[in-house]
């Protein structure tokens, strides 16, 4: 057992030296007065595309001018015209002068994505996660910088796919950012740091929650094929979101595996289903997952991912060790037993937009930057999480990643081609069933 005397804990300035990728005096900066991270030989402006246009890409676009004063939106896409034309005027009233995308620097087909990479410097990919794997392989072909939100995939064969081009980008010395904002934030950088130096003793087990309110189904439209309705719905279509447990879970999982030392999970066992989400407008997705997880050294990670309403919320992190315990809250960090701790989040640890300051200097120095294959392993934990849900079995990593499983259509033309999944005469999906439902299932 780790003696609580042998290794004194780091102060807070030691952590963010050690922690961050950005300097600890960049990180002040920025929180202090969110200025732009400047460069001494990045003068020159560059060209930002924005690959899905909804909230979260919009955000990102806005976040990405914010660090850095020489960005300027130069091309768009979006298969939702009118999404597209609504996240531009936000962009022109928070940013003036910075947005120039005239019509023809607008794109509303599914092949828009490669013209607007080809358009730019550095593309955000912020479309539904299914696509996220084809977006990200194109633009590191056509050899441009990369922030992509999270998840990177929604099924094994997209996984594949953006560790191959991982090992591509890094060949090309391409500058590649995933949207997992609790590595930027200094109170999660510190806290992790801590553990991992013994603040806790040896890590145990740990738990992992997103139990949380869930965005409402939408009603499908008159006159809109039923690919057109899968995707401007796609929260609640597997193949498009990868299920909760996946499409928002993965912040929670890739804390597990940060304090591990990035190790991932080597099998999963799990439980989930759907008790409330029942209605056509719901799709295929559960309202519920419960996962046991078990890391190569035996250390387990208790998971859940909840989204029922009137149900206790919680979204967190937490580990225990044999010398105490660590707990991550939204906005409170404790440590109990010997080494015991406390504090609070900085008001404006913003992850969104911090995760841009340390993106845009490694372009303007050209320093080493590529998260993807950490983001793979985090999308692929909450994966794995999934199979095992879907299944009733248990899965090892092994055996997922050596399966074909493939959600996702890599020929969809436009909006009249057909879905992956079509709905039964009363407008239902097809649900997995545990028991029943192959974990390596191809599903069209």
């Amino acid at each position: 057992m780790t003696s609580p005397t042998k290794k004194p804990l780091p102060s807070r300035r030691e952590v963010l030296e050690k922690a961050s990728t950005l300097s600890a005096a960049s990180i002040t900066l920025a929180l202090a007065s969110g200025r732009p991270v400047h460069a001494a030989n990045g003068d020159e402006t560059l060209k930002l595309g924005l690959v899905g246009c909804g909230g979260r890409g919009a955000g990102a676009a806005n976040q990405a001018l914010t660090a850095d004063d020489k960005v300027t939106l130069f091309s768009m896409c979006d298969v939702d015209r009118n999404v597209m034309d609504k996240a531009k005027e936000i962009l022109d009233k928070n940013k003036p002068g910075r947005i120039e995308v005239p019509e023809e620097r607008r794109y509303s087909d599914f092949e828009g994505y490669k013209r607007v990479i080809a358009d730019c410097d550095v593309v955000i990919l912020a479309t539904s996660p299914g696509f996220r794997p084809q977006h990200f392989a194109e633009a590191v072909s056509q050899g441009k910088h990369v922030f992509m939100e999270k998840p990177v995939a929604s099924d094994v064969n997209g996984i594949r796919q953006v560790l191959e081009a991982a090992k591509v980008a890094k060949a090309k010395n391409l500058k590649v950012g995933v949207g997992l904002q609790r590595r930027h934030q200094p109170g999660y950088q510190e806290w992790i740091q801590r553990i991992q130096d013994g603040a806790i003793g040896d890590v145990l087990t740990m738990r992992a929650l997103w139990n949380g309110s869930s965005r409402p189904g939408k009603p499908r439209m008159e006159g809109e094929s039923e690919l057109e309705y899968q995707i401007r719905n796609w929260y609640y279509f597997t193949w498009l979101s990868g299920d909760h447990n996946v499409e928002q879970h993965v912040h929670n999982l890739d804390v597990a595996n940060w304090i591990k030392g990035e190790q991932h999970p080597v099998k999963a066992r799990g439980m989930g289903g759907r008790e409330v989400r029942n209605a056509p407008e719901n799709g295929q997705i559960y309202d519920h997952h419960f996962v046991e997880y078990e890391y190569a050294d035996g250390t387990m990670l208790y998971s859940q991912a909840r989204q029922i309403p009137n149900c206790q919320r919680d979204i967190s992190e937490s580990a225990i060790g044999t010398l105490g315990r660590a707990d991550l809250m939204q906005r409170e960090f404790t440590i109990t037993g010997p080494n015991q701790a406390s504090k609070r989040f900085r008001k404006n640890e913003d992850g969104h937009q911090l995760e841009h300051y340390p993106f845009f200097e490694a372009i303007r120095q050209d320093l080493p930057y590529n998260e993807a294959e950490r983001g793979a392993n985090a999308t692929m934990t909450a994966i794995l999480g999934r199979m095992s849900n879907y299944s009733g079995q248990d899965v090892t990593w092994e055996d997922a990643m050596a399966s074909n499983q493939t959600l996702v259509p890599n020929d969809l033309v436009d909006f009249s081609s057909p879905a992956p999944v079509e709905p039964d005469a009363e407008g239902r999906y097809p649900v997995a069933i545990p028991g029943v439902t192959d974990p390596f299932e191809v599903w069209y």
